[in-house]
């Protein structure tokens, strides 16, 4: 057994489906604000672009996503979008905000025998309301000793949990989709990490590594990966 005392994992798209429903809202974007936007403008890297600008204002999450689109419409269409439109992107992000959750396969199996040997603990990002949401109605909020919703994943913000939850970096690995928010950040404190990835991908989680870590292919084989001497 790896000599580890906690496990971390992401939520969105490592125990649930997230990033399909934002692909779905972008390309419903890019329907209904085209035919007010000049040819010769790339309308969903526009919304990108708008994006990565808010970050620090907005955050994460779909309300952030709602807001971008909004702005975008207005500025690339040069106040052409009709309030109908912008009437329909923020019904999308609405019911984006009430969906379900739906589990990927093998989570809540998967949790419960890892949970019998590590402490486990939920270290997510986005919108407070929403995030809480989530883990509150997905049903797996009982296997985890502690939840943290935060506003970015770097170094000193994982620096900051594993002091609060009380472990060294090299007693904990994090497993998730995304190499820029998930393990960079863990393996440049001296910690251990695990990549899951995710069929979907957000354009501003795809970042350039040279560095070698665990990929597996499903959540399923994160206990004999655990157990491997």
């Amino acid at each position: 057994m790896k000599p580890f005392d906690v496990i971390g994992l992401d939520a969105d798209d490592t125990l649930w489906h997230s990033e399909d429903s934002f692909h779905a809202g972008e390309q419903k974007f890019v329907e209904l604000v085209s035919p007010y936007v000049s040819e010769g403008i790339d309308v969903k890297a526009a919304l990108t672009a708008v994006e990565r600008k808010n970050l620090h204002s907005f955050g994460y999450g779909v309300k952030a996503f709602g807001l971008s689109a909004v702005e975008a419409a207005v500025t690339i269409s040069e106040g052409r979008v009709p309030t109908e439109v912008i009437g329909r992107l923020v019904e999308m992000v609405r019911a984006q905000l009430t969906e379900p959750v739906r589990l990927l396969p093998h989570v809540p199996e998967a949790l419960a025998a890892i949970g019998r040997h590590y402490r486990l603990v939920l270290i997510t990002k986005g919108d407070l309301i929403h995030q809480t949401f989530k883990v509150e109605t997905s049903g797996l909020a009982h296997h985890f000793e502690h939840v943290e919703i935060l506003l970015e994943k770097d170094p000193s913000t994982y620096r900051k949990v594993l002091h609060n939850i009380g472990v060294a970096p090299e007693k904990f690995c994090m497993v998730g989709n995304s190499v820029r928010s998930d393990i960079l950040p863990v393996m440049a404190l001296g910690g251990t990490a695990v990549h899951i990835p995710y069929p979907l991908l957000w354009e501003l989680e795809h970042v350039e590594h040279d560095e070698h870590f665990a990929e597996l292919e499903s959540i399923s084989q994160l206990a004999e990966w655990l157990t491997e001497s």
